[in-house]
């Protein structure tokens, strides 16, 4: 399969096949006519006598300076090595491949000004796997995120480092081994690098993608616990939800009552006396709902960014750029800070479910071991999963709430989105672990419902759990069971419908 730069949309789905090598991203004659049309305006702007900010004056506070020819194009390699000023971690080599992706699909839209040979560079970078190193801090999202944008393409100027595997390597070395020289950057081609929000939109894209398996196997881990539980599918029937006919709500009722289908365990208690279940089961189509509503509100927004031209200014023609705003980061950093809020409320009702479950009630025994007293039983991981809550709640703070003014002033409002970003996926982490530790209980729960049988899905989901982590008898070291279950979670193993 091929993706067509500048020219086809960019969804979730294309740019984790061009991630993953599954499809390959080619710049079409049409692309390059339109990036070298963009060159030429740029050129002619910057021999011209009129200031026009980017191309032939300096930038942030010294925007009103203007400078000359021959002046030009050492401000564009300044420029990026003066931004790379990032500390911290490195970020992923996921997260620097899509960087990349994305720079590449905007600066082919035909508006930034860049030459042809630099984008056919970081294509380059792209299909190689030669993946810069970007430090996770230094980022407000404003102006775009420009210190990790320029730690992306130092290596484009002979600067930087690359990963090579799990090694950090100068780029001198790589280039020379590569056979190609630094690029020297002209008018304008700083900029068009380190403007855009692809730092932001790169920690988006693997958010979603982890949160749209988390949200499915929330589902899961819900129903498994109603299963141990012997709670009611009642609270799922379409017709209490078509009443208040919300996307996620529907979509996870319909969800639930499939994944509860056909189960003998289910038939077995349906006329007993029991009038409502605890919310933690009753309401999740609700409550698993909304974060699914949130799930679809930031897919909308990223694959709106993922198609959009970010950096500044905006090449319109021979005789006008546009200076604008389209670097700042508020759009994507206000959805990130609501996802993050519903991926945590994914932690924070698993959480209660496992609780639940401890109790000792309907026919489960406290702790879920037969041996109280002497066995512990699983007392002690709901421990944890309200420790990783927690940790969640305190990383729900909204950074786009917050914002400092950064160069001198000029960059007065400043959307912080990067932080925004970083602090969804750890809360996607945290989450993980979360829903492992509640389907580990879930198919503790269920050994004591049985000679019952449960549906399909349950089924094979508790054979799965079964293959790595066996039924707790007597006490035992649990540390490996849970990093079992982790496992189980982080590598997807799940069946989900």
């Amino acid at each position: 399969m091929t993706f067509k730069y500048g020219i086809e949309t960019l969804t979730l789905n294309k740019v984790f096949g061009i991630l993953k090598g599954n499809t390959k991203g080619e710049l079409t004659s049409e692309a390059k006519e339109k990036i070298t049309n963009s060159r030429r305006k740029v050129e002619t702007l910057a021999s011209s006598n009129k200031a026009v900010y980017g191309i032939n004056t300096g930038f942030g506070p010294l925007c009103d300076v203007q400078i000359t020819t021959e002046e030009t194009n050492k401000l564009q390699e300044n420029l990026l090595i003066t931004h790379a000023v990032g500390v911290g971690k490195p970020i992923t080599k996921e997260l620097s491949k899509l960087m990349m992706i994305c720079k590449v699909h905007a600066l082919s839209q035909g508006y930034s000004g860049i030459r042809l040979k630099v984008v056919e560079r970081i294509l380059f970078f792209i299909e190689n796997n030669l993946l810069p190193v970007v430090p996770e801090q230094g980022s407000v999202g404003a102006s775009g995120d420009l210190a990790p944008l320029s730690h992306l393409f130092l290596p484009l100027i002979g600067e930087g480092e690359f990963w090579i595997g799990d090694q950090i390597v100068e780029t001198k070395k790589v280039l020379k081994e590569y056979n190609l020289k630094p690029i020297k950057l002209k008018a304008k081609e700083g900029l068009a690098l380190i403007n855009g929000t692809q730092f932001i939109l790169a920690h988006a894209i693997t958010g979603l993608k982890k949160m749209e398996y988390l949200l499915d196997l929330a589902d899961v881990a819900g129903a498994m616990s109603i299963e141990g539980y012997q709670g009611s599918s009642a609270p799922f029937r379409d017709e209490l939800h078509k009443i208040r006919p919300f996307k996620g709500n529907i979509e996870v009722a319909e969800r639930m009552f499939m994944l509860l289908y056909r189960s003998q365990n289910v038939d077995a208690h349906e006329h007993c006396e029991r009038v409502q279940d605890p919310y933690s089961m009753r309401c999740i189509p609700q409550v698993h709902g909304a974060s699914r509503n949130a799930f679809y509100h930031l897919k909308e927004l990223t694959e709106i960014e993922m198609n959009s031209v970010t950096d500044n200014p905006i090449v319109l023609s021979e005789t006008e750029a546009i200076s604008g705003g389209n670097f700042h980061g508020q759009p994507l950093a206000m959805a990130l800070d609501y996802a993050s809020i519903a991926a945590s409320e994914l932690g924070n009702i698993s959480d209660r479910r496992c609780f639940l479950l401890l109790e000792g009630k309907f026919g489960l025994p406290r702790l879920l071991t037969t041996g109280g007293g002497l066995n512990s039983g699983f007392m002690i991981p709901q421990y944890t999963t309200a420790a990783l809550v927690t940790e969640n709640k305190s990383l729900c703070f909204p950074p786009s709430a917050d914002s400092i003014p950064t160069s001198l002033g000029q960059e007065d409002h400043v959307s912080m989105g990067s932080i925004s970003g970083r602090k969804f996926n750890q809360i996607l982490e945290n989450l993980e672990k979360i829903l492992a530790i509640e389907l580990m209980y879930g198919a503790q729960a269920l050994e004591f419902r049985r000679p019952n049988t449960f549906s399909d899905i349950i089924e094979a989901n508790f054979k799965i759990i079964r293959e790595k982590v066996d039924k707790l008898e007597d006490d035992r070291l649990l540390k490996d069971d849970i990093n079992a279950m982790i496992e189980l979670v982080s590598n997807q193993a799940f069946n989900l419908k």
